[in-house]
């Protein structure tokens, strides 16, 4: 039996970890790849509080992943099946088991559905990206495409305009979804707006080269780039396994209260699980702090959360 139980081991659930493991909470975290979340597969972290030198997702998650070790935290690589998280005890079936939990953190990110075409798999972190904020400033003076036909995908585009010498924009369809308005990229000089282009491949050999892109009369071309970044629909969070038990929005994100507490008692979504304002680990890793001492509220019954304040 468990005090909290964390679904991820990404900044959220590693973080949360470290908080909850240090106020005496009993903990797991079950994750079954803790190597290829959205900030495991970042090639170059430059921007997280405190640390000076660049050093890759990898290397950020796996301090944090130690630390909460270092306070107790139980680390287990699986796959969650399905959860029964209305009862007081929680329970999580694995392929190995049932886990039982007082409460749950789900940290799942927002990687899981993303269909992959050819290339992108082995560029990842070395040319293809899925967040501008991350790596917008390592593509400074460059040539980047951005590939999708939602809001993300035109938010990004503008930031990457900032840092890029020349944007490729392929919208793969005939518009935008949603209430994205393609004229916020219209006084923009260096963004190229390419309606019904799809990528079909990402190129290269030892190294990243461009994109294989199939256009309106079917003609494929490549598309010379020195990095991409994908934006489709397939970027949701990886809630299916959740079933009904918790309230998702139409998108599959989880809704979640100030304090990050779902419908259900007990039960705390964070991260790329929950819409947030901007994808970003240390957004994602304050997720977790803040749902741990919240568990620790729940499970002990007190009516405060109470901050670690040393």
């Amino acid at each position: 039996m468990y005090d909290l139980a964390i679904i991820g081991s990404g900044p959220a659930g590693a973080s949360a970890a470290v908080y909850a493991a240090r106020g005496r909470m009993k903990t797991v975290v079950l994750d079954k790849a803790p190597g290829a979340g959205a900030l495991a597969i970042t090639h170059k972290i430059a921007n997280y509080p405190g640390v000076n030198e660049e050093l890759t997702g990898l290397e950020l998650v796996d301090r944090i992943r130690r630390q909460a070790k270092g306070f107790g935290a139980t680390f287990v690589r699986t796959s969650v099946l399905s959860a029964n998280l209305k009862d007081e005890i929680k329970e999580l079936k694995t392929p190995e088991g049932t886990i039982k939990a007082k409460s749950v953190f789900i940290a799942v990110g927002a990687r899981g559905n993303n269909k992959k075409i050819k290339g992108e798999e082995e560029f990842t972190g070395r040319g293809v990206s899925y967040c501008s904020t991350c790596d917008g400033a390592f593509f400074q003076d460059r040539i980047v495409g951005v590939a999708g036909d939602n809001e993300e995908a035109l938010m990004e585009a503008i930031a990457l305009s900032k840092f890029a010498k020349q944007v490729y924009f392929f919208i793969p369809t005939k518009r935008l979804q949603g209430e994205a308005d393609i004229r916020a990229v219209e006084p923009i000089s260096n963004i190229e707006v390419l309606w019904q282009h799809r990528v079909r491949e990402v190129v290269g050999t030892d190294k990243f080269e461009g994109v294989l892109v199939q256009k309106p009369d079917g003609e494929q071309v490549t598309y010379e780039l020195d990095g991409v970044f994908f934006y489709m629909a397939g970027n949701k969070p990886n809630t299916e396994f959740l079933g009904d038990e918790v309230k998702r929005d139409a998108d599959g994100y989880i809704e979640v209260d100030d304090f990050l507490r779902t419908n259900l008692e007990g039960v705390f979504a964070g991260g790329d699980a929950r819409r947030t304002p901007v994808k970003q680990a240390v957004v994602a890793a304050a997720d977790g702090a803040i749902v741990a001492m919240g568990a620790d509220a729940y499970v002990n019954k007190r009516n405060k959360l109470i901050p670690q304040y040393s």
